[in-house]
């Protein structure tokens, strides 16, 4: 009787397992911002099955094309969360716990810059981060607040 329920435990404790393992699917998050005149997509990348590990990648493209992308700090364990901001100059801000990217309004190209050269009066647009559901997308202002950075 005991070689009997063994097989069951088996497959149970397998899909536990594989119910707490990442996908190596890309998780691409979306956002259209029309005003500014770009398409922003951030991709998360699992790099490890079990721990909270992942590749970030920003991807800026304008409808007429100009399309840009670059490596963003990776997440190394629930850092990923990327505030994004409009500046009253019209470039965009994608801030993160470690780094800062500037989206020039006119020249597609995205600049890794300190966080000391950032100048006040950006509004908050939105944010790459995870949902109650833990799925990965991007949440506008209107359904959740900002969650500003401890940056020091």
């Amino acid at each position: 009787m005991r070689g009997v329920r063994e097989p069951g435990r088996l497959v149970i404790g397998l899909a536990l397992l594989l119910t707490g393992c990442n996908s190596d699917k890309p998780e691409p998050a979306v956002v259209d911002l029309p005003a500014a005149g770009y398409r922003l997509t951030v991709t998360r990348l699992a790099t490890h099955p079990f721990l909270a590990r992942f590749r970030l990648i920003l991807h800026i493209e304008r409808p007429s094309g100009c399309p840009a992308t670059v490596e963003l700090f990776p997440d190394t364990g629930y850092v990923g969360r990327r505030n994004l901001y409009h500046h009253p100059s019209g470039s965009l801000l994608v801030l993160g716990q470690y780094d800062a990217r500037v989206i020039e309004s006119e020249a597609c190209v995205i600049r890794l810059v300190e966080f000391r050269s950032l100048e006040p009066g950006a509004t908050f647009l939105g944010s790459f981060d995870v949902d109650h559901e833990k799925r990965w997308r991007y949440l506008p202002a209107s359904a959740r607040a900002e969650r500003p950075f401890d940056i020091r």
